[in-house]
């Protein structure tokens, strides 16, 4: 399918989605976000990808919402139009979402990152949710993901004062994964995709609902969840392949079986 606000490749067994407004430094539009969650959900049905790299430009990944399809809006409009529901269904995905960022995550370019189920950064990237300057607040996760990712004092900080943050101090408090020299952002991002890709789908999707399980429920709870998911994944395929594989002191050929 074409797209005009984003691009769509395919390296192997890694899908690559790229934000393509550069213009408006990729501010999300109702457009972009329409095609961004149809490209996702395409590559997440196709069993060849077993990885998803989602990245913006070298100045941005994501400036914000485009505020200029907002300005006029009534909370009758936002309310049809709820274009940010999309983003709930990342979670749900079968396939790992890696988010690269470089230069600006801002707004609900911050919040599509951390809708991701993890974040590359360059150096160079800015994470902040400024909304409070143009009088609302962040309406993607931003309350909700920020705080369960960098705490509740620096999430109040940033939401009540806009304060935005730098890589490092993203990665300190928990929000980013990997900070990368600027120039090696993009290619980390697909190296760890690539990584991703080498493991078995079946243990990616069941550890990925385990850790996301993690921010749903209790201790007691998510233990249980995590031990059930562990015994149900003896009865894979992968599980047996990855282990003869070991004892044999080879590669594994996953399946996803």
């Amino acid at each position: 399918m074409t797209y005009e606000t984003i691009l769509v490749e395919r390296e192997d067994a890694v899908g690559i989605v790229t934000l393509n407004r550069p213009k408006v430094l990729n501010a999300l539009s109702v457009q972009l976000l329409t095609e961004l969650i149809d490209a996702l959900e395409e590559l997440d049905r196709d069993p060849e990808v077993r990885a998803i790299a989602l990245v913006g430009s070298d100045r941005a990944f994501a400036a914000g919402a485009d505020i200029g399809e907002m300005a006029d809006a009534t909370s009758i409009d936002m309310l049809r139009n709820n274009q940010f529901a999309g983003l709930e269904r990342i979670a749900h995905f079968v396939t790992p979402v890696v988010a690269g960022v470089s230069g600006y995550a801002l707004g609900g370019g911050c919040e599509l990152a951390m809708a991701c189920d993890l974040i590359v950064a360059s150096e160079t990237a800015t994470f902040g949710q400024p909304e409070i300057n143009i009088g609302v607040i962040p309406g993607a996760g931003g309350t909700q993901r920020l705080t369960r990712a960098v705490g509740k004092a620096l999430a109040m900080d940033m939401v009540l004062t806009g304060r935005s943050i730098s890589a490092v101090e993203a990665r300190d408090a928990g929000l980013v994964a990997r900070i990368t020299a600027p120039e090696a952002w993009r290619e980390e991002t697909l190296a760890v995709c690539r990584t991703i890709a080498t493991k078995s789908p079946i243990a990616l999707q069941i550890g990925r609902e385990a850790v996301n399980a993690a921010f749903e429920t209790t201790l007691a709870a998510g233990i249980m969840f995590e031990r059930r998911a562990f015994h149900v994944l003896f009865s894979s395929d992968d599980k047996r392949e990855g282990m003869t594989a070991f004892v044999e002191k080879r590669a594994p050929a996953f399946s996803g079986s």
